[in-house]
């Protein structure tokens, strides 16, 4: 899930490079709440629910599953903020089938989760390890049984060590290897899993594993901002030309974390504007453009340097069926003639209502991004693949009378429905998260669940905020009130 770029870690990547080029962004602040004409969603709009191999599956060395980047950093001290690990997360190797009649018996029809690359192939390629297939053959097989169509997710930044070892993202042979992935995965289950996820949010992978170093691979240099940025760009346009050879009827996307990236202190503001209009382009434009443009933006083209080879964006620019949308905050810059790059991180308005990360709560600009997309990018169809809140911070049980988050999800889909009446083709909606799992950096600090589990027992729990969801899904129509 995306923490969002964080007022401290703005600063950072800013530091990495000079950014004042004029392009086209989305850094308009306004209203967060958002008007709409009609509570009703389309009676064939998919209600979801999200999550991540590395978060929730635990068992980190069965069935021949292989070590990941997350595996080595999680061990290294100080990564972690509460010390933990993922060993165990929500147990969901063992418990999947639990957690399916939890998505079923919230009405809902979809679930988006991710495969361990590792699980696959265990060094990221050579000899397919068919035990770790089974375990997912297994999911598929009780997602069908149950109604629920499963989404799987290919990357959601679990990189097997191995290929890490080798350069990882970084080096041209390793979107080779995820092309083979992708064929490994499509041969055994591409018969029933119709639904498949590329990349999760490798704007995050990039920019907070290898420049800022505060996601595994824990990397901090900003030469590997370019060749890192490509390398997904294209294994992504392999790997999708590697889903359709293998079945011609595949449903497939990406997920992008897409953010509004706004000039701190408003429109009045003016000197603050390029950086606004940099950051859109490293934090968006990046993977949107190659992907549905056939071109990077113009500021990414230092970083590019001698690892754009020819036919390399004809290879990216493959077409998709889906755009998945991942919103959580807009980002907000401001000028510093201070730094090298003339950029430092701003505050959100005073004022404002900030989430439990201290990023501003502002659905208005989910809508903004969604704009973007359907203004800049021909209105491609569109999944809103990630969404939610977490509880406030802490090593305590999560609050089950989740008032909060239903208000949240309310308010935030008052902007989707906002988009669709404005003319965006969005077909669905999946909040993140089904049950309170590891949160990367900050461990079991973080609470985004739908369910609650005790750790000790493994007990699920379902909030308020199923309940909530789970009418939302039934009726198709959203209420007033949360």
């Amino acid at each position: 899930m995306d923490k969002g770029i964080n007022r401290r870690t703005l600063g950072v990547l800013a530091a990495g490079g000079a950014i004042g080029v004029g392009l086209g962004g989305c850094d308009r602040a306004g209203k967060t709440e958002v008007a709409i004409k009609s509570r009703q969603f389309p009676g064939d709009f998919v209600w979801g629910v999200a999550t991540a191999a590395f978060q929730t599956e635990g068992s980190p060395t069965a069935d021949g599953r292989g070590p990941s980047i997350w595996d080595t950093f999680e061990k290294q001290p100080g990564r972690i903020k509460d010390g933990s690990n993922a060993d165990l997360a929500t147990d969901s190797y063992r418990r999947y089938a639990e957690d399916v009649d939890l998505i079923s018996g919230a009405g809902l029809k979809a679930f988006r989760f991710s495969m361990a690359w590792s699980r696959v192939l265990p060094t990221g390629a050579g000899t397919v390890n068919t035990a770790g297939l089974d375990h997912y053959d297994r999911l598929v097989d009780a997602c069908l049984a149950k109604g629920v169509t499963p989404y799987a997710t290919l990357f959601h930044w679990d990189l097997p060590q191995a290929l890490q070892d080798k350069g990882g993202w970084s080096a041209r042979d390793t979107a080779h290897s995820f092309a083979d992935y992708a064929a490994a995965v499509a041969a055994r289950l591409g018969d029933r899993l119709k639904h498949f996820i590329t990349l999760n949010e490798p704007a995050v992978h990039t920019v907070f594993g290898h420049v800022l170093g505060e996601h595994a691979p824990g990397l901090k240099d900003i030469a590997l901002l370019g060749p890192t940025t490509h390398h997904m760009n294209l294994g992504q346009g392999l790997a999708i030309q590697a889903l359709r050879a293998a079945h011609g009827d595949l449903t497939i996307g990406t997920t992008q974390a897409l953010q509004p990236c706004r000039q701190a202190g408003g429109g009045l503001a003016f000197w603050n504007r390029p950086a606004a209009q940099g950051l859109d382009a490293l934090w968006n434009r990046a993977w949107l453009d190659p992907l549905l443009k056939g071109t990077y933006p113009s500021l990414m083209e230092d970083f590019l340097k001698g690892h754009v080879r020819d036919g390399d964006l004809a290879t990216i620019r493959q077409p998709i069926d889906f755009l998945g949308v991942n919103y959580y905050a807009p980002a907000y810059v401001k000028l510093d003639l201070k730094s090298a790059s003339h950029i430092a991180p701003g505050a959100p308005p005073q004022g404002g209502e900030l989430d439990a990360f201290g990023r501003q709560i502002d659905p208005s600009g989910l809508g903004q991004v969604l704009e973007m997309v359907r203004r800049d990018y021909g209105n491609p169809r569109v999944l809103i693949t990630e969404n939610g809140c977490s509880d406030p911070f802490g090593n305590g049980p999560g609050v089950i009378d989740d008032g909060f988050r239903s208000q949240y999800l309310r308010r935030h889909l008052e902007a989707v429905k906002g988009a669709m009446e404005a003319g965006s083709r969005i077909g669905g909606y999946f909040t993140w998260t089904l049950i309170d799992n590891w949160e990367w950096d900050i461990g079991y600090t973080s609470k985004f669940g739908l369910v609650a589990m005790d750790r000790a027992t493994g007990v699920r729990t379902p909030k308020a905020s199923y309940a909530w969801f789970k009418g939302l899904a039934q009726s198709g129509t959203l209420p007033l009130t949360p």
